[in-house]
């Protein structure tokens, strides 16, 4: 009988608080988005020898030190449980809306044989790539983040790295590194007149 109640104690289920209550699956989610931080701004620091055009140097700073202020506020509630000293802040890019639409002939791509090949298209598609993986696992880990803290700031991270990605995004339209093309006018229209509303039931 000793045994039995033993075994129900251990069997409860333990609410805990502060800077114990992360789940396992957390910390190792955590670990994920911490890790890829450290290595988006290593590789941020890295790109800056390479950049020639000032815009763009302009940008990766700016974002460097954001990615440096998100991670710094993650961690330390990642170590606390609590809220962080410097709260959660969005991050605002300098480049307008205006998307340049169209193909324009190019050369095809393909991968570097030297270091000395790296332009600033490869840099910014390298930035890019980086903070879309982050943006990418933030939104997927702060689903089932158990620390409410912790969640919160993760999830606030999401539309700042979305915003920065879409910064670079329209940086490499407008130097037609990344071009956008088109669907025919009767094919986009077709399309976009494919699906309509569902009817709302009746608020009583």
């Amino acid at each position: 009988m000793e045994n039995q109640m033993q075994t129900a104690q251990t069997n409860q289920p333990t609410t805990l608080h502060g800077k114990q209550n992360h789940g396992g699956h957390e910390i190792f989610d955590t670990h994920e988005i911490l890790t890829g931080m450290i290595s988006a701004m290593d590789q941020y620091k890295i790109f800056e020898q390479f950049i020639q055009d000032a815009e763009l140097k302009t940008i990766a700073q700016r974002q460097g030190d954001f990615l440096k202020q998100t991670y710094n506020t993650m961690v330390e509630s990642f170590k606390t449980g609590q809220d962080p000293t410097v709260p959660t802040t969005s991050y605002s890019m300098q480049q307008g809306n205006d998307v340049v639409y169209g193909i324009k002939p190019a050369q095809p791509k393909k991968p570097i044989t030297s270091v000395n090949e790296v332009t600033d298209e490869c840099v910014s598609t390298y930035m890019l790539s980086q903070v879309k993986g982050l943006a990418s696992m933030s939104a997927q880990s702060a689903c089932e983040l158990t620390n409410p803290v912790l969640r919160r700031i993760v999830a606030d991270s999401v539309p700042n790295l979305i915003e920065m990605s879409y910064e670079i995004f329209l940086y490499q339209n407008k130097h037609h590194y990344y071009q956008v093309a088109q669907l025919q006018p009767s094919d986009m229209a077709a399309m976009m007149q494919s699906y309509d509303t569902a009817p709302m039931n009746q608020m009583h």
